[in-house]
């Protein structure tokens, strides 16, 4: 089994008359700082001119600078900015100011590994990414828990960079839940294949379809998104502390047959295919070419494909009855990571 490291597994003390910067504030970016910053270390923030986030960032008790002063200053440089906009960073802001001895720093690999930046030989580049997204990142720091977390390393003349990597990860709260060594490979093609078929996916096109069965078969919209969304997240939750062994135990004989005979039957051999279809895209640089193509298009399908889901009537039915569940706990997602 790979090996779990834990709190005493990291020393902070790496990052002692040291500078660590945070380039963007979004959802990772800003738990990293936050977090970096009350384990003790000295973080700046890099943005660019007029963005939105130098506000937030400045409220939050942080100097900001702008990108290339950033890296400039750093001696540990988190590249936390969206997987298509850091190739541009890189080459206009990052890049000249990125001298011997510094490191380079993803929370994903997908940069490094499907070669949209292409870092000097004289540099570290380290990988550290929780499991989970930032505002969850940050949460449970402040609860004094944390997010268990993945680090790789991919360049490391210093022979320092596994060290400072386990600081990293030490310092946003990832060994206090346990850290495990990877590959950028590894990490970046089994990151977007989870996302792809199973967690992002193929959670929500099985939810909506089910929701459209059962409403298209006559039944209510709110008895369809009770069976087909709401209750999910429990069956999850189960999952999750117990894995699906403990989950199956917890639930009733009679969904426990329907689990076990019909699941198959609807996540068979076929999407299992699928699957292997689109692990071979991932892997042979196909989605990233396609992602960036996209990017560099304006986000024309991207943003048509995000407003139709936006309208499907799940959406509108879910909403009204969230609104009558005084016991959970109301989210603007979209609005709170608008913020950073």
């Amino acid at each position: 089994m790979a090996k779990v490291y834990t709190d005493k597994d990291a020393d902070l003390g790496v990052f002692k008359g040291k500078t660590l910067a945070v380039l963007g504030f979004g959802s990772q970016g800003h738990a990293h700082a936050l977090n970096l910053k009350e384990s003790g270390a000295k973080v700046i923030i890099g943005l660019y001119e007029g963005s939105k986030s130098i506000a937030v960032a400045k409220d939050k008790g942080f100097e900001v600078f702008t990108t290339a002063e950033a890296v400039k200053r750093a001696d540990v440089i988190f590249v936390g900015l969206p997987d298509t906009k850091q190739a541009a960073a890189y080459e206009k802001d990052i890049a000249p100011n990125l001298t011997k001895g510094k490191t380079l720093l993803f929370s994903h690999g997908f940069s490094i590994h499907f070669k949209t930046i292409v870092p000097p030989k004289n540099v570290d580049v380290i990988l550290v990414a929780p499991k989970g997204p930032g505002h969850i990142v940050r949460r449970q720091f402040t609860e004094g828990k944390g997010v268990p977390a993945l680090i790789a390393i991919y360049q490391n003349p210093s022979k320092q960079a596994r060290k400072t990597a386990l600081a990293w990860a030490k310092g946003v709260g990832g060994t206090r839940a346990g850290v495990l060594e990877t590959t950028f490979k590894e990490e970046t093609e089994t990151d977007l294949f989870g996302e792809q078929t199973v967690l992002c996916g193929g959670a929500c096109a099985l939810v909506q379809a089910g929701f459209e069965v059962l409403t298209e078969a006559g039944y209510s919209p709110e008895m369809a998104y009770f069976e087909c969304l709401h209750e999910l997240k429990l069956i999850v939750d189960l999952m999750n502390e117990s894995g699906i062994a403990g989950m199956r135990f917890s639930i009733s004989e009679t969904a426990k047959w329907g689990d076990v005979l019909v699941g198959p039957k609807i996540i068979d051999a076929s999407v299992k295919k699928r699957m292997k279809i689109a692990l071979k895209n991932i892997q042979s640089g196909k989605f990233a070419k396609e992602w960036v193509a996209e990017y560099k298009g304006g986000y024309k399908k991207y943003n048509a494909l995000l407003k139709k889901g936006e309208q499907h009537p799940i959406e509108k039915t879910g909403a009204k009855l969230r609104a009558l569940m005084p016991w959970m706990q109301k989210k603007n997602i979209k609005g709170a990571q608008a913020a950073y």
